[in-house]
């Protein structure tokens, strides 16, 4: 993988990278981190420490250091000198080109897309050298390929038109090419390329807003693979046991964020009854969310059930750190049996869930109402809104006192 280090890490950029990763981990090969830097004037210094750490954080690694193609840019400048000794480049106005064939076409066999070939008219004279002695990316890419021992080059659709002058460079340094895939674009629901317009594009976004890595990785990796037509949720290894170019399709992917979602609350589900409020826990920690650690991880099992990120915590179980305000409307005509819950609830003994239940349910059977008319203002008087984890073990958690005061309040307001 070659980004660029011209701002933060494309979820498009991540998903090609993470076909070579899936592609080389289940063949026994090695995946290289290359920062293309040769267009100095674009870098932007963050992008780089944001390129690694997101791939870490997604949990895809590389082999050897990260290096950058103008490391290179000596052995680069001392080739195309060769190149020029031997006739196949030439000098202009202080930059070097390579020559092109006039006749005939470039080729290969796309591992991917199959058969593609470009006539060598439309190919130009490539600068493989700048005239301050930086090399172009076209030039310095397989270079490295060549330099690095590549096998397999898998990347997005966008480079096609770089391929055939990268093989005709290579064939120039004496080089064999190595095997090329070009794998779909990532297209939002609307068809058109994947931009800021249809959200959350970068992996720091993803991260922010709740979703884990693993539901990451599987989502990003059906991004224009499939292992068959019905198998959706695959761990990590099961994702580099499966792949195979073979199943990589041509036509342009789609980034369902819905899909993402669904995704994501199967992983959150799937998690173990520990490893859910340790993950909640440092992701309220990562966002600067300094709620009382117990209480936090005592809401979890309310929510594992319900909620598809865990950035939507705090909105679904905020009731539980700090005061609410709920709507008039809501508990219109319900002053009295809020009366009468608070003075049930003052009479439980133990106050956990399973009382608080028979207390109210006794209220509804006395007052000659249905749970579902009777439940809905106690929820929006204790929670502040109609939807909220379970109601009496919410009860439970925000303890009596709190409970009551609540309930006293919205009896005001109601009235």
């Amino acid at each position: 993988m070659a980004p660029s280090p011209t701002g933060l890490l494309h979820v498009g950029g991540v998903r090609t990278f993470l076909f070579n990763w899936l592609y080389a981990r289940g063949r026994g090969g090695e995946c290289l981190l290359r920062i293309e830097n040769t267009d100095t004037g674009r870098e932007v210094a963050e992008s780089v420490e944001q390129i690694q750490r997101s791939l870490t954080w997604l949990g895809i690694d590389w082999d050897g250091p990260v290096t950058f193609q103008l490391d290179r840019a000596a052995r680069a400048r001392e080739e195309a000198q060769r190149l020029v000794a031997e006739g196949a480049a030439y000098e202009d106005e202080g930059a070097i080109r390579i020559r092109m064939p006039d006749e005939g076409a470039t080729g290969w066999d796309d591992a991917v897309k199959g058969r593609i070939e470009f006539p060598n008219e439309q190919l130009e004279d490539l600068v493989l050298v700048r005239s301050d002695g930086r090399p172009t990316y076209n030039f310095a890419s397989p270079l490295e390929d060549w330099l690095d021992g590549i096998t397999h080059v898998i990347r997005g659709d966008d480079h096609v038109s770089n391929t055939p002058k990268q093989i005709r460079v290579l064939g120039a340094l004496g080089a064999q090419p190595p095997v090329y895939a070009h794998v779909p674009n990532v297209f939002g629901t609307d068809g058109k390329k994947l931009s800021k317009r249809h959200g959350a594009v970068s992996l720091d976004e993803f991260r922010a807003d709740g979703y884990v890595p693993p539901a990451l990785l599987n989502f990003l990796a059906l991004l224009g693979w499939s292992f068959d037509d019905r198998t959706t949720v695959m761990s990590r290894d099961e994702l580099v046991e499966r792949f195979t170019l073979e199943r990589v399709g041509t036509s342009p992917a789609t980034f369902d964020y819905e899909k993402l979602r669904w995704l994501n609350g199967v992983y959150l589900r799937g998690m173990a009854p520990g490893e859910y409020p340790d993950t909640l826990v440092a992701y309220l920690r990562e966002r600067g969310c300094d709620w009382d650690e117990q209480r936090i991880r005592a809401a979890a099992p309310l929510c594992q059930e319900k909620l598809a990120t865990l950035g939507e915590f705090p909105a679904f179980a905020g009731f539980l750190f700090g005061p609410v305000e709920p709507g008039a409307e809501a508990l219109e005509g319900a002053g009295r049996v809020l009366a009468e819950v608070a003075a049930a609830l003052e009479a439980v003994e133990p106050f956990a869930a399973a009382g608080v239940e028979e207390a109210l349910r006794s209220v509804c059977d006395r007052l000659g109402l249905k749970p579902r008319q009777a439940f809905q203002p106690i929820r929006v008087a204790v929670t502040g809104s109609k939807v909220s984890p379970g109601l009496f073990e919410s009860i439970e958690l925000l303890g009596r006192a709190e409970t009551l005061a609540r309930l006293e309040a919205a009896e005001r307001a109601a009235t």
